[in-house]
């Protein structure tokens, strides 16, 4: 009997992890930390998507460039940091013209202009396969301020900002899904799909608030995973609150066994953080300030470890795929 596939996890532990730098955080962060001028610290980020991966072939190629570089932004986010440039490798097959380079060009313009950062370099070659493309994104933090995963301590609550299950859904309407949804409601999941919103602002005012951070791309529950176990805790998260766009809602009263794409779909690229109790009036202010808001969905518990989901009677949900994995 052959033995079983490592899956993404547990292939990075094995093979990449032994090879890391000490300033890499043992690949456990989805970011790299490296000292930079007097009391700043340089914030490292590579992300990759792939036509028919994380992008249909039809998508618009300047949304396609706009999320290639969002999604980058997002993890940035997730550790309070300033985007500063990138680097981008494209690999291309002979379909992409000149014309489909000419629109992806200028949605990447578009975000540099939004987000306030700009090209630094990169690499272009060809390929037979699909469309893939890779940005290596750099941001500064102030030293020590950067938010790691592995701070939640239990007492904490946990957060999200924005909406959760917009992206899933999108995607399930962009196949052909979600009929009963009117068309305003399923333009609104698709350009939530397509077009992610890192929360730069947010994520930058949240050092000295959150006692751990990161963004959400592949599901709330595979995610909180990952900081449980940075931070070597559990979590209770609490089904009735977590936050819906009212198209995500009419979607799940429609069919509520889509639950599980809201908990474990992927696609939100939202803030995931924990937070002492007191901290809940500033957080307020700052979902305010910043609008965007701020939701407290469940609690960090010192065990079970794990992420554990109730319902409003306090029973487990429980959730057939936990979240995305490549393998």
């Amino acid at each position: 009997m052959a033995a079983p596939k490592l899956d993404e996890f547990e292939r990075i532990a094995r093979f990449f992890a032994p090879l890391a730098a000490p300033e890499a955080l043992g690949l456990l962060d989805d970011v790299a930390l490296i000292e930079g001028p007097p009391g700043r610290q340089y914030v490292l980020k590579t992300d990759a998507i792939v036509e028919g991966v994380h992008f249909l072939p039809e998508d618009p190629a300047d949304q396609v460039a706009q999320k290639l570089l969002r999604v980058n932004l997002s993890d940035l986010a997730g550790k309070s940091a300033t985007p500063l440039g990138y680097l981008l490798t494209t690999a291309l097959p002979r379909t992409c013209d000149e014309a489909w380079l000419e629109r992806f060009a200028a949605g990447l313009a578009r975000d540099q202009a939004e987000f306030g950062i700009a090209l630094l370099g990169g690499d272009t070659v060809a390929t037979p396969g699909p469309v893939t493309l890779s940005v290596a994104a750099i941001g500064t933090v102030r030293a020590g301020a950067a938010v790691l995963r592995s701070g939640a301590a239990p007492g904490d609550d946990v957060f999200v900002s924005g909406s959760l299950g917009d992206g899933a859904l999108g995607l399930k309407a962009l196949q052909g899904g979600l009929p009963a949804l009117s068309e305003t409601e399923r333009a609104h999941l698709v350009d939530r799909y397509r077009l992610p919103r890192p929360r730069l602002a947010l994520g930058q005012r949240l050092s000295g608030f959150a006692s751990a951070m990161m963004d959400i791309s592949d599901g709330l529950v595979a995610d909180l995973g990952h900081l449980c176990s940075a931070s070597g805790v559990g979590a209770e998260v609490e089904a009735a609150r977590l936050p819906l766009s009212a198209a995500a809602a009419a979607a799940l009263g429609a069919a509520p066994e889509l639950m599980s794409a809201v908990l474990a779909g992927g696609d939100d690229y939202e803030l995931l953080f924990t937070a002492q109790p007191i901290a809940a009036p500033a957080l307020a202010r700052l979902a305010a300030e910043t609008g965007v808001a701020v939701t407290r969905i469940g609690s960090i518990v010192r065990e079970p470890l794990g992420v554990q989901v109730l319902d409003g009677r306090g029973h487990r949900i429980t959730i057939p795929v936990g979240g995305y994995r490549h393998f």
